[in-house]
């Protein structure tokens, strides 16, 4: 069955023939592709005729010659429609070099509506911005979310059984051709890891050690929802004899992050409203890449369950923090243009102590805005004044406000 992507699909045709270039971010294997070609027959089925879709994948070695960024150039303009307007989708277009001289010539032609994928950060942080800064919308893509995967059985029952899957499985689309085969997929996803590893990360960035990059995301798998600074990694694997200064362990979290492979949780003062520089926490791409990597030590399920509500409140269009409160630490701040709301998340509250504990840290935060507790307990929606607690799997499926 394939999955429309409804989410990124409406963001893709919110921004139709907009003076804007579109680009689509997110790690390798992810459905940038497959997204384009849905939204190409999306094109198709509002009247836009074949010969305005001009589409190449740089990773498809029929358009290797186009990696010459006049050539290009010339190929696209020889293939523009007059009087109509031409949709151009550029497939991994970091592979090009000097691609933003040929995205910000199409630019400024009449009739052209750009759409450019790249499974790495680095583009728009360095090569891209320079050039068009101001005139493009990022969007953002991730795996699979909890729902996708469920639409993609067929079936929207049995919930707490396919949520273990969606985490054993993997959420990355493809990984679904492997359901029953546990070898295969392990093999899939160990080619990816090293696939995002070499190519998008120690290629493009000149590291030359790359065991001592893969020792530090190792750590950071292991240590999914730990607060970390770059100190502490260096620290720790100094001690286990693998000595490493603390700028290089940045250089090396930014490659990472830059790469999709890991995220950046940035902590933020609720009292004092500001961001504080230390001890972020980080979070993986996928659940099962995080299991290949680790084998049967990943199985950490409350760090697990906060992984995934993290990507989700990703998906959702916040910008997610950790949250701090005089002593304690509130899992998430969510912001968005409409507010603020605050996250915690256990496996279980039903251990009247453990209840007590999680309450606490939302009671502390002084404001109105919304407060959820997610929890995995299959029991009825409860109110603590004011403090919602919802099943996490119904949250993540959107059967809750």
């Amino acid at each position: 069955m394939l999955i429309q992507r409804k989410e990124y699909l409406d963001k893709l045709i919110a921004f139709k023939d907009k003076q804007l270039i579109k680009i689509v971010t997110g790690i390798r294997r992810c459905g940038k592709s497959t997204l384009l070609a849905l939204y190409q027959d999306w094109l198709r089925s509002q009247g836009v005729a074949d010969e305005q879709i001009i589409s190449i994948n740089f990773e498809d070695l029929d358009y290797e010659e186009l990696t010459d960024y006049k050539k290009l150039h010339a190929y696209l303009k020889e293939r523009m429609v007059k009087g109509k307007m031409t949709y151009i989708f550029l497939d991994e277009v970091h592979h090009i070099d000097n691609f933003p001289k040929v995205v910000d010539s199409l630019y400024i032609k009449e009739n052209v509506d750009i759409y450019i994928t790249g499974s790495n950060a680095y583009m728009l942080s360095s090569e891209i911005a320079t050039l068009i800064s101001g005139r493009y919308v990022q969007i953002e893509m991730l795996p699979f979310s909890f729902k996708e995967y469920m639409e993609s059985t067929g079936s929207m029952s049995d919930r707490g059984i396919k949520f273990t899957e969606y985490l054993e499985r993997s959420s990355f689309p493809f990984a679904l051709k492997f359901q029953d085969q546990p070898n295969e997929l392990r093999d899939y996803l160990e080619g990816l890891y090293n696939t995002i590893v070499i190519k998008d990360i120690v290629t493009r960035k000149k590291i030359s050690d790359t065991m001592m990059l893969r020792s530090i995301l190792h750590f950071v798998f292991d240590n999914i929802g730990n607060p970390l600074s770059s100190k502490k990694i260096a620290d720790t694997l100094t001690s286990e004899g693998r000595k490493i200064d603390t700028k290089t362990v940045e250089k090396y979290l930014e490659a990472l992050t830059e790469s999709y492979i890991i995220y950046q949780a940035k902590r933020y003062n609720i009292k004092g409203k500001q961001h504080l520089k230390t001890l972020e926490k980080y979070y993986v791409v996928d659940i099962g890449l995080r299991l290949m990597l680790l084998g049967s030590k990943g199985a950490d399920a409350g760090r697990i369950l906060e992984n995934v509500v993290y990507l989700e409140l990703l998906r959702r269009g916040y910008e997610v923090y950790v949250g701090k409160v005089d002593e304690y630490e509130v899992d998430f701040v969510a912001q968005n243009n409409k507010g603020t709301t605050y996250f915690q998340v256990a496996l279980t509250v039903r251990d009247e102590h453990t209840l007590e504990r999680e309450l606490r840290v939302l009671q502390s935060i002084k404001d109105h805005y919304p407060k959820l507790l997610l929890t995995l307990d299959d029991d009825p929606e409860a109110q603590y004044n004011g403090i919602r607690r919802i099943n996490a799997r119904d949250w993540l499926l959107g059967l809750t406000d």
